[in-house]
């Protein structure tokens, strides 16, 4: 284990230290993305850290950022979607009941593309181990954003397992989101997050079980 922490902190400090350009880590607060944060500081303690503000979050996952932010120094990039959420309810009602797809590309996949044009380097904590979706997952992507700008994108953590995550953030003392302590294995927005259905899925708890990706690592030029 200690060995694949090693490789994963050398890659992190290889893209990091390789004159790629503004590097950024997308950033849950989730423990995968803890993980990637805490070894990406290590060589760049003022890195970007972009947290996608749906507006729909948990109330616990606002307190940990801010506790985070402070106890990290983090530089945080707080991105927000161009309509607040009472200005998206009453202009298309609740969209995360009627059309999912179109709240997550209002309030996630949109904003966020439109941050990302500022690097040229995206961290994230992408694992292969979390849904079907993401099985064939590469350690080193590209990402073209819907401008036609190409994006290196890198998920340290491919190869990890939840068993692994876990083992480093213990060791590292990384304070846990407390949602993961009422049995939550993968937090979005509130509204769309549950306990898993399926225990091996850990993101069958996402959307009711409609779909398992919001599109933002799904997305090709086509759309979302």
């Amino acid at each position: 284990m200690q060995e694949r922490w090693n490789r994963t902190r050398e890659l992190i400090a290889s893209v990091l230290n390789g004159g790629n350009g503004p590097a950024c880590v997308t950033c849950s607060f989730q423990l995968e993305d803890m993980v990637v944060l805490d070894m990406a500081r290590a060589v760049q303690p003022r890195i970007a850290v972009v947290f996608l503000d749906t507006g729909y979050h948990f109330p616990e996952v606002y307190a940990y950022r801010d506790a985070m932010v402070r106890e990290w120094n983090l530089n945080l990039l707080n991105v927000m979607p161009s309509l607040s959420v009472a200005e998206q309810e009453s202009r298309y009602g609740l969209l995360y009941q009627t059309d999912p797809d179109r709240c997550c590309r209002l309030r996630k996949v949109e904003p966020l593309f439109t941050a990302l044009e500022a690097f040229d380097l995206w961290l994230t904590g992408l694992r292969r181990e979390q849904s079907p979706s993401r099985a064939n997952l590469q350690v080193e992507e590209r990402h073209t954003l819907p401008s036609g700008k190409s994006i290196r994108k890198i998920n340290p953590l491919a190869e990890w397992t939840w068993t692994e995550v876990n083992a480093y953030a213990l060791a590292r003392d990384i304070p846990l989101l407390p949602l993961y302590e009422r049995g939550y294995t993968s937090i979005g927005c509130a509204p769309c997050t549950s306990l898993p259905a399926d225990p091996s899925n850990p993101r069958s708890g996402r959307w009711g079980g409609r779909k398992l990706e919001c599109g933002i690592h799904t997305f090709d030029r086509t759309g979302a």
